[in-house]
């Protein structure tokens, strides 16, 4: 078994890791996500510090199946695309929409996060890992840009500093000919609630970057497709599948934010063309 000792942000891609694994133990799950499950069973680490509830292990499923949905939608209408998986952590998302080859897929992260993905996750053909900082913007220049690029980045833009995650759009608009990018993000209100958040608050990690509205990305070259708010992650199809096997203090948090437009806001899952 491999050895973790992450801290800070790069301890909680351990914890949606963890609740990818615990969705895909239910008797319905939401990804059924195997590869998160024999990815746990070959690290070392106490993942109940991290004290993932099956509540939680369900919205984190429920946010990379709609991510996962927009991204094959993209790749189907693009089979040639290029993808960049940014902030990739342990996610095994390539392997769960499996592309064709004519894709080239690239997950990138942190060196040594990178580092147990190799130990941890097979090869495959037309995939590439890069370990790099995803602000050192150099690792851009061993990027093809020749083709229409899907770009995606799940639980990253809200732990960049607001200058480097406008840098990042900025260079990434002006790289590709066309593309789409599909993250999601927090509000400036999330940003300070961010000590709610257990898994920030025990992993140590800080927030900076709040983003209140989808048009926000316009001045950068991106234009706003879909946005997904907390109340409409509640009434997703995936959701409701699942709902009767959330807590009911879960399921009144849903029914509340539905009237509290501030709170319906404070976490979107978007899509932006450029």
């Amino acid at each position: 078994m491999e050895k973790v000792r992450f801290t800070e942000e790069k301890a909680t891609m351990l914890a949606t890791l963890y609740g990818r694994a615990l969705d895909n133990r239910r008797e319905k799950p939401i990804l059924g996500d195997q590869a998160a499950e024999a990815a746990l069973r070959q690290i070392d680490y106490d993942f109940a510090e991290l004290r993932v509830k099956d509540d939680v292990a369900v919205t984190v499923a429920v946010r990379a199946k709609v991510i996962d949905e927009w991204a094959a939608q993209y790749l189907l209408e693009h089979p040639d695309a290029i993808v960049l998986h940014l902030g990739c952590g342990m996610d095994s998302r390539v392997f769960r929409l499996d592309p064709p080859t004519t894709v080239t897929w690239f997950d990138i992260d942190y060196p040594d996060v990178i580092d147990l993905r190799r130990k941890i996750y097979p090869d495959r053909e037309a995939y590439q890992t890069i370990g790099t900082p995803i602000t050192a913007f150099g690792w851009l220049d061993h990027i093809p840009s020749d083709r229409p690029a899907l770009i995606v980045a799940e639980g990253l833009t809200m732990y960049l500093k607001p200058d480097d995650g406008a840098e990042l759009l900025r260079r990434l608009v002006a790289k590709f000919p066309t593309g789409q990018l599909i993250c999601d993000v927090f509000s400036r209100l999330g940003i300070k609630l961010q000590k709610t958040n257990p898994v920030v608050r025990r992993s140590g990690s800080t927030l900076y970057w709040g983003v209140d509205d989808p048009a926000e990305f316009e001045q950068y070259g991106l234009h706003p497709i879909t946005s997904l708010d907390a109340s409409e992650w509640a009434e997703s199809d995936v959701l409701k599948e699942s709902f009767s096997d959330v807590t009911l203090g879960m399921k009144l948090q849903l029914f509340a934010i539905r009237f509290i437009p501030a709170m319906r806001r404070i976490a979107r899952i978007g899509r932006w063309n450029f």
